[in-house]
């Protein structure tokens, strides 16, 4: 599938049986229920699949269910989180096999590339998978390495890097970045607060966690603001904003998680070393959830 690097792309959750081994069934539903609710494409195994929580072999099945069960009825994308160089080619080169129809790249984990590095990174695995689209995933705040417009600069010379997710929680930056590539790359929000401030400035797209529990108020808010209907997508964004802050804190899986489970969206359940929320924490994320719930706004009203 060609992917039409456009709309809301939940970072669709893993799910976790009480014993911490993979529920393949129930990450189905969850990406089935996704796309259902008129999500435009599915992000597997980003932040909030715990990725880095997966082994090798753990990540190539649930790749393999998430493609059986999108069965091309969107772009279905993995999330690509590696420490090696070549553990990141092999990875991507299998999903590609799978039939995965893009990559959301991480610079390399744990070791904070240099510059060059990060370039050399990138670079290596456009060269090695040149069928697979590059989305790169930007978020210096959470992993050290900002990919800077100067370095976006060189990677523009990889054809099959086409997209980024840019996580800086500076807007100024996708200004910044139409100025000097114009159309070049495709720019999506990957930060869930400013997701409308986002796509006001000219993202095409909202890579998010908290769609996990209300995509449905996800995809108005995206196709309100396509239609330069801003005052009316902001009505939802400035419902949905409490929770959205909750995906730009350390818990941000296991409050995601929750808020699937109190939604009936999900289970709760991570894999160690992460905790389920506990006392008053988990209350307060309860109480969020709830309260969004009992006052969700009535879509029906802008006729999308």
């Amino acid at each position: 599938m060609n992917v039409d690097w456009k709309g809301v792309y939940p970072a669709v959750s893993t799910q976790f049986r009480k014993d911490q081994s993979i529920d393949l069934d129930a990450t189905q539903t969850v990406i089935d229920n996704q796309i259902n609710d008129g999500v435009n494409g599915i992000i597997c195994l980003g932040t909030v699949g715990e990725n880095c929580a997966l082994y090798p072999e753990e990540k190539r099945q649930v790749l393999k269910a998430a493609q059986e069960v999108v069965a091309g009825r969107v772009p279905l994308i993995a999330g690509t989180a590696e420490s090696i160089t070549t553990a990141a080619v092999d990875y991507m080169q299998d999903a590609q096999k799978i039939g995965i129809d893009g990559c959301m790249v991480m610079p390399a984990m744990v070791y904070r590339t240099s510059d060059s590095e990060t370039v050399d990174y990138y670079r290596t695995l456009a060269e090695a998978t040149p069928e697979m689209p590059i989305m790169i995933y930007n978020n210096p705040v959470s992993y050290g390495v900002d990919v800077s417009l100067d370095m976006m600069a060189q990677l523009a010379e990889c054809e099959s890097i086409v997209a980024v997710k840019e996580s800086t929680t500076d807007t100024r930056r996708i200004t910044e970045l139409y100025n000097r590539f114009d159309d070049r790359f495709t720019v999506f929000s990957g930060v869930d607060d400013i997701a409308l401030e986002s796509l006001m400035l000219g993202a095409t797209g909202w890579i998010s966690g908290l769609t996990n529990a209300f995509p449905a108020e996800s995809v108005a808010i995206y196709k309100l603001a396509s239609q330069g209907r801003y005052a009316e997508a902001l009505e939802i964004y400035r419902w949905f904003l409490p929770l959205l802050r909750l995906d730009t804190i350390p818990t941000l899986v296991q409050c995601i998680k929750l808020a699937e489970q109190v939604c009936g969206r999900g289970s709760e359940q991570v894999r160690a070393p992460r905790q389920n929320l506990k006392g008053d924490e988990r209350a307060q994320v309860i109480a969020l959830v709830e309260q969004a719930i009992a006052t969700r706004p009535d879509l029906s009203k802008y006729k999308l």
